[in-house]
């Protein structure tokens, strides 16, 4: 595996609880890097992100490599979240987002299910961002808003998919990509995406000197940009792979 660095954040904003969860694991010349937004909304939203977390960096010391991971994760994380609803019947309606970030070698692979995202940037620069499974990115694809508008949109919280749905929703998106020297990723919950542009992503990264420096200096955007009386938790993971 290339060397990387990396940095996590989290804040629970103006909430009483944060339901994000972010954490990663290592595995031989393997990385694996999980973010996921639980849905206050449905109850018991930390919850469902506490547990998709903990099983995705298990399943991921189980597999063999990230493809084996990438093919079965999300149904992995799902039997989890079900078992525990079903165990404990005030967690039925617990969901969450999550997207995951999956690298050896040179190879990644991206796993995302509902509005969690991640960036790709190459020379400083943005490739792609995962697209949500939400119902203002469907105006946007269908031509009917702009791309910037989905940030506050005010259905932007009605999500299409999510880890805790039935089955036949599910359907997670993955994405298989080359990594080179210099790549950066940013891995986020809609708390933290919605207060902070492309444009600023991108200016922060070429001023930085690592993950944890870009990381940093992002936050204060996104706490400069936010309402503090109305504060959505926001978490954010940055990797960056060495020159």
């Amino acid at each position: 595996m290339m060397k990387t660095d990396y940095s996590i954040y989290s804040d629970r904003g103006s909430r009483a609880v944060n339901e994000d969860r972010a954490d990663c694991a290592f595995c031989k010349e393997r990385a694996c890097f999980v973010l996921c937004d639980g849905l206050g909304g449905h109850g018991m939203g930390d919850v469902a992100a506490e547990i998709t977390v903990s099983a995705l960096k298990q399943f991921f010391s189980e597999c063999s490599s990230i493809g084996e991971f990438a093919a079965n994760a999300a149904e992995y994380a799902q039997a989890a979240v079900k078992q525990a609803q079903e165990r404990d019947n005030r967690l039925k309606n617990m969901r969450t987002t999550a997207v995951v970030l999956c690298m050896e070698g040179r190879r990644g692979i991206a796993i995302h299910i509902g509005d969690s995202r991640l960036y790709r940037f190459r020379g400083g620069r943005m490739l792609s961002r995962t697209r949500d499974h939400s119902l203002p990115q469907i105006l946007f694809m269908s031509g009917e808003i702009e791309e910037h508008e989905i940030r506050f949109h005010p259905d932007r919280n009605r999500l299409l998919r999510a880890i805790g749905d039935d089955a036949e929703l599910l359907r997670p998106e993955r994405t298989e990509f080359d990594i080179a020297p210099g790549d950066a990723f940013l891995l986020c919950s809609d708390g933290f995406w919605e207060l902070i542009t492309e444009p600023q992503m991108e200016q922060l990264l070429q001023q930085s000197t690592g993950a944890e420096q870009w990381l940093s200096a992002m936050a204060e955007v996104v706490c400069r940009n936010g309402n503090p009386a109305k504060m959505d938790n926001n978490t954010a993971i940055c990797v960056t792979v060495e020159e």
